[in-house]
């Protein structure tokens, strides 16, 4: 019996992405201006309008207009046929400054005077409650799903070759899928089975030939890089003229992708969005630092697949609750596994912060193609400097 796994992507372009992006620049900036800013914006974009919600507590107030159109600029999109006039739209400032002074001194990090009231600090902060859901596979080199790493990559090469001119005919929104039969455990991948790219597009173009470039351009160099056959995939590309797209067909919010930005739906989702939230939310930091221990048992050898769920409640820096779940693909018994992680791990919230240097602007980039797999040095939460430490400690708990 065969299985099938599906996952999907989208483009920069897409609007929910747009959204997601102007929320990420609007925070960069304030993070550009101070690492303790505190930032909590979600945008609304349809047709010619940009909406700003939410609050910040900084140093100085910047221009988020400007910061909107800029982004939507960056991401390609140039006048109302495109799908959104960067320039042209009206925008909604609904984001509120808050007293950072007060802000600051209650539950920064330069709070802390002493060693005493450092850790008293750290062991209490957390913001809210809630739990964030980190996960790992060994099928691809990126450590994730392979379904969804192929949609992502489909997605982020159809943005290349349109920014790049090699298909200078495409606009920014597009979406893409993809299905893998499986063998009935899971533990092999037999071939790709069907593959969806569905791209806007100038109207001047042929969808005879827009569907042929798409394929030599952008679906067969990507497939080609996981060597898994698709000789006899069933391949779809713009099945319907696609050239009304972005705002302009639909609205985009923030954090509506959550799926997209994570695992492709294979392996759980805490529920928290990440787009517009500054690291000191759990949401954001704590959903990187459950990816950084999953993938690091992953490459350790301790298990094959690695799913790291932390529990948090409010005064409370440490997790609440850390499960490790293995899937029965681990090498050693899964409770020493858990140990290990509990030993290894510092998850309070600001030691994380620490840890991943995170208190710095590099959130925009981390808005589109998700937010894990990328081999990218501020990506911090993909390195794999825990794999030592945690095969110590299984050895020391056995």
């Amino acid at each position: 019996m065969s299985r099938y796994l599906v996952s999907e992507s989208v483009t920069e372009g897409h609007p929910d992405k747009v959204a997601d992006k102007i929320s990420d620049a609007i925070l960069d900036a304030y993070l550009a201006e101070d690492p303790d800013s505190r930032v909590a914006v979600e945008t609304v974009v349809k047709e010619g309008l940009i909406s700003l919600q939410g609050e910040i507590s900084a140093p100085v107030t910047l221009n988020h207009s400007e910061i909107a159109r800029k982004a939507a600029a960056e991401i390609g999109y140039t006048d109302a046929d495109s799908g959104l006039d960067p320039q042209g739209a009206g925008v909604i400032n609904n984001v509120w400054p808050r007293d950072f002074s007060e802000s600051k001194g209650d539950y920064g990090q330069t709070a802390a005077q002493t060693e005493e009231e450092r850790e008293r600090l750290y062991d209490t902060f957390i913001g809210d409650q809630g739990l964030v859901v980190g996960y790992a596979t060994d099928e691809t080199e990126e450590y994730l799903p392979l379904p969804y790493a192929a949609a992502s990559k489909l997605a982020e090469r159809l943005a290349y070759v349109r920014k790049n001119g090699i298909i200078p005919q495409l606009r920014p929104d597009g979406k893409t899928e993809v299905v893998v039969e499986y063998n009935e455990d899971l533990s092999r991948a037999l071939r790709f089975d069907t593959v969806l790219i569905s791209t806007q597009h100038d109207p001047d173009i042929e969808l005879d030939d827009l569907r042929k470039q798409v394929r030599k351009q952008v679906l067969e160099p990507v497939l080609d890089e996981f060597k898994l056959d698709y000789s006899k995939a069933k391949i779809v590309i713009n099945q319907f003229a696609f050239v009304k797209g972005g705002p302009h067909s639909d609205a985009g919010l923030t954090g509506r992708k959550v799926i997209v930005d994570t695992y492709g739906g294979i392996g759980s989702h805490g529920g928290g969005a990440f787009s517009g939230k500054d690291p000191h939310k759990a949401d954001r930091s704590e959903a990187y630092a459950a990816r950084w221990a999953a993938k690091n048992i992953v490459a350790a050898g301790l298990a094959h697949r690695a799913q790291v769920t932390l529990g948090f409640i409010l005064s409370q820096g440490a997790p609440v609750s850390i499960d490790v779940e293995t899937y029965g693909t681990e090498s050693v018994p899964r409770e020493i596994i858990q140990k290990a992680v509990e030993k290894t791990f510092d998850f309070r919230l600001l030691s994380i912060i620490d840890q991943l240097d995170l208190a710095r602007p590099i959130y925009y980039k981390t808005a589109a193609y998700g937010h894990f797999g990328h081999d990218d040095p501020d990506y911090t939460w993909e390195k794999l400097d825990k794999v030592e430490a945690l095969k110590e400690a299984v050895d020391s708990l056995r």
